[in-house]
């Protein structure tokens, strides 16, 4: 799912992800090395709630992990694919273990054609990022059924903090690096995905109904 590009004016901002148009989305040049010994993560704006740059720690990065998003409508965890994308579950972990997410909301539920719930901006506004950004990887023959968890971005290497869930199949081009594995909760998707949105940027594309409050992100090593 494209998040919002922060520089972009609102009617530009909130245009739908190729996917739903129709246009073949350019997909960005796979990692060719799947467990890199390093990470870039670059200074990148917005820096919403900045809480610093990752310095990447190939030890910490390599150790399984999972993450549990306590929210409002119910826990949901994931399974950390460390071995697959292990720059962007080190960021994940990076921004969990500072308090990122805490207090922010899910700002986007759509429910035709695609079928995911967008989360990770402390605006809620789809423009937020964590003021730095880093490139894609896992994408080679990348697919999205339920209960995969992936970045948001605004075109090829330009991951930050927003990600998405998948509460039902979807269809998507493999433009957006999978990084988790939901291993319980996916009945709450559903709940939130069935009470619907308000079509504010189209139709089956807005604001879920059942608002989604991240209280606290826990990441327990296992």
């Amino acid at each position: 799912m494209k998040r919002k590009h922060w520089a972009l004016p609102l009617a530009a901002a909130i245009a739908l992800p190729l996917a739903l148009t129709g246009t073949a989305a350019t997909a960005a040049t796979p990692d060719p090395t799947p467990t890199p010994t390093t990470c870039t993560y670059s200074p990148a704006v917005p820096a919403d709630n900045f809480k610093g740059i990752p310095v990447f720690d190939p030890a910490k990065a390599a150790k399984p992990y999972h993450a549990t998003l306590r929210t409002s409508q119910g826990a949901i965890t994931f399974q950390a694919l460390t071995d697959k994308a292990p720059c962007t579950t080190f960021s994940f972990r990076f921004l969990a273990e500072h308090d990122y997410f805490n207090r922010t909301h899910c700002h986007r539920l759509t429910t035709q054609r695609l079928y995911v719930l967008q989360c990770g901006d402390p605006t809620g506004t789809g423009s937020g990022g964590p003021g730095y950004s880093f490139p894609d990887e896992n994408l080679t023959g990348a697919t999205y059924p339920a209960g995969t968890v992936a970045m948001a971005n605004a075109g090829p290497n330009t991951n930050g903090s927003q990600f998405f869930f998948v509460w039902k199949d979807t269809k998507l081009s493999p433009a957006y690096t999978p990084f988790g594995r939901i291993t319980a909760g996916l009945d709450v998707l559903q709940k939130i995905a069935a009470g619907g949105e308000d079509d504010q940027n189209n139709p089956g594309d807005g604001y879920p109904t059942l608002p989604v409050d991240i209280r606290q992100v826990r990441i327990t090593n296992r």
